[in-house]
């Protein structure tokens, strides 16, 4: 006799049957939603960054909530739909295009402003867009996971860019710049760690694929 169950030791009425697949994540789940919700954010974020010449305290705060919830769902999205296998399609694509926006649209509405020198928006809005092409450069390759600083970088831009968004004057003010210069310092180290991450994975690709390619030859 054993004590393992019918089914471990392949005898009994369950025999032979593959285990019944889980059944696919449908686009309606919470992951999902909050990802839209992040989408469904950033026109109002706008309208309310420049509302009323885009000077005013109340809208400025209203604009920085708006800004904070986009950022606390672009926390839980991606966990949620990991663990609780709710990765669909919809969510690989729209993930990051919301994470995306939302800064996009801030750090724009930011230097539209005056609030914010261009050369900050476009160093950080350049290496965001670069990354992403990188990674679908290497794709076939493998994946670029997010760093530790990739994800310091994250809450680094955030939180200045927050501090941005808020009508803030003295030693706040001040402190809100170092912050930023902080994120951006941090914007381009990762992403040049992330660039050395490509060139190296491609390239054992690629010595896989020449490797493999001999092999049948």
């Amino acid at each position: 006799m054993t004590d393992m169950p019918a089914r471990a030791t392949g005898k009994g009425p369950l025999a032979g049957r593959a285990a019944p697949r889980a059944a696919a994540p449908g686009l309606w789940n919470i992951a999902n939603i909050l990802t839209m919700v992040r989408l469904l954010l950033v026109p109002g974020f706008v309208l309310l960054m420049f509302a009323d010449g885009g000077q005013d305290p109340a809208w400025r705060s209203l604009a920085w909530a708006a800004f904070t919830i986009a950022m606390i769902t672009d926390l839980f999205d991606g966990e949620l739909a990991r663990r609780r296998n709710l990765v669909t399609d919809f969510g690989k694509i729209a993930d990051p295009i919301a994470d995306k926006a939302i800064m996009g649209a801030a750090l724009i509405c930011l230097s539209a402003l005056g609030d914010l020198p261009w050369w900050v928006a476009v160093v950080i809005l350049a290496r965001e867009l670069g990354i992403t092409l990188l990674r679908f450069w290497v794709i076939r390759h493998g994946v670029i996971a997010a760093s530790r600083g990739g994800k310091l970088k994250t809450l680094a831009q955030g939180i200045a860019v927050g501090m941005y968004i808020l009508s803030l004057t003295g030693p706040l003010a001040t402190l809100r710049w170092w912050v930023m210069a902080a994120a951006v310092v941090l914007t381009v180290a990762t992403g040049l760690d992330y660039v050395r991450e490509a060139v190296v994975l491609r390239r054992a690709g690629l010595a896989e694929e020449r490797a493999r390619a001999r092999k049948i030859g």
